[in-house]
C-alpha cells in the first residue's frame, strides 16, 4: 500500500447513525468491562428490546445497575462447566476477555480456548454474528509506514501470537456464523488516567521524534464502532478500530505533557514488546463510521478540561 496519509475526519455524527438497526437482539458479552458495559448502554439506547448478557467471574452489580437491559453473569471463560445454563438463542457475542496475568498460558486459556468454549456453549441457529475484540498487537514492527487490515501480520511477542491464532480459529467457524475481528488500537477514556499521571509527575519518557509511532482510540469511540460493525450489512472480516490521527510517541506525550502542566518528557527508548504502528482506519471510516474524537490530542483535552 502506499504512504499517503487517509482522510481524517472532521465532523461528528450520533453513533450508528448511518447503519441500518436491526430488530431485537439477545447479546452475549464475554469479560464486560468498561468496554462491554458501554456497549451494553447503547444497545439499550438503540431498542429498549435488546437484551444483553455480561460474563464475569466476578460480577460488581453496582457498577451496571443504571444499564437497564444488562444482566451480569457470574462465569470463568476457563471452565466449560461454569457455561452449561447460558441464556438460550443468543443472537451476538461480543467477545472482551482479558486474562489475570501477562503470561503465555493465561493469554491462551482466556482468548483461544476461552472463545471456543464460549462459542461452543452458545452456538445455535440464532446465533449471527460473533465480535472478537483483538489487539494491533498481531502487527510487528513498521516504523512509519501506513500499515491496513490488508498488512501482514508477524507479532513480536506471545500475546499478538495468541490473539493472532484465536482470529484464525474464529474465521474458521464462518459457516456457521458471521465472523468479526476488531483490531483495537490503545484505548483511552475516562478512568484511564495512569499515563497523564506519570507525565504530570515527570515520570514518562518517550524516544525521539518520528522513530516510534502510537495509536489510540477513545473508549466511547471504541464502543460506539463496536455497534456498529455489530449492525453493518455485509462486513468485512477485519477492521482496525483506532482514530484517524497517528502520532509519533513524542509528539503525543509533548503535547499531553503540556496539557497537563509536566515538563517535556525525557528522551528514553520505545517500548521493547510494541512495534512502531501507523494505522490506517479507512475501512471502518468507509463502512459509514464517523468519530467523535479523531485526534487523541483533543479527546484528552477534553476529558482534562470536563
Amino acid at each position: 500500500m502506499t504512504n499517503r496519509a487517509p482522510h481524517t475526519d472532521s465532523h461528528v455524527t450520533p453513533p450508528g447513525s448511518q447503519t441500518v438497526v436491526p430488530n431485537a437482539k439477545r447479546v452475549l458479552i464475554a469479560g464486560c468491562g468498561d468496554l462491554g458495559q458501554r456497549v451494553a448502554r447503547l444497545l439499550e439506547l438503540e431498542n429498549t428490546a435488546n437484551r444483553s448478557w455480561g460474563l464475569r467471574r466476578q460480577p460488581d452489580l453496582e457498577s451496571t445497575k443504571d444499564i437497564p437491559g444488562l444482566t451480569l453473569l457470574s462465569c470463568d471463560l476457563t471452565q466449560p462447566s461454569t457455561l452449561r445454563d447460558l441464556p438460550k438463542d443468543i443472537t451476538h457475542v461480543l467477545y472482551t476477555a482479558a486474562p489475570n496475568a501477562r503470561t503465555e498460558a493465561d493469554y491462551r486459556a482466556v482468548y483461544r480456548e476461552g472463545l471456543e468454549h464460549l462459542v461452543q456453549a452458545v452456538v445455535s441457529p440464532a446465533l449471527q454474528r460473533v465480535l472478537f475484540v483483538s489487539s494491533t498487537a498481531v502487527y510487528g514492527d513498521h516504523g512509519a509506514q501506513w500499515i491496513d487490515e490488508e498488512t501482514p501480520t508477524a507479532p513480536k511477542s506471545f500475546n499478538g501470537r495468541v490473539l493472532l491464532e484465536t482470529e484464525q480459529w474464529l474465521r474458521s467457524q464462518s459457516a456457521q456464523f458471521e465472523t468479526l475481528t476488531l483490531r483495537l488500537s490503545g484505548i483511552y477514556g475516562p478512568g484511564r488516567s495512569y499515563l497523564l499521571d506519570r507525565l504530570r509527575a515527570g515520570q514518562a519518557t518517550a524516544p525521539a521524534a518520528e522513530s516510534h509511532w502510537v495509536n489510540r482510540i477513545q473508549i466511547e469511540d471504541a464502543a460506539a464502532a463496536v455497534l456498529h460493525l455489530m449492525n453493518l450489512p455485509k462486513p468485512q472480516p477485519i477492521y482496525l478500530v483506532t482514530d484517524s490521527t497517528p502520532l509519533p510517541m513524542r509528539v503525543l506525550y509533548d503535547a499531553l505533557a503540556k496539557l497537563v502542566g509536566g515538563p517535556v518528557p525525557l528522551e528514553g527508548p520505545a517500548p521493547a514488546s510494541i512495534g512502531s504502528k501507523r494505522l490506517s482506519n479507512a475501512r471502518l471510516r468507509n463502512s459509514g463510521f464517523t468519530f467523535k474524537w479523531p485526534d487523541s490530542r483533543e479527546g484528552h483535552a477534553a476529558l482534562v478540561h470536563e
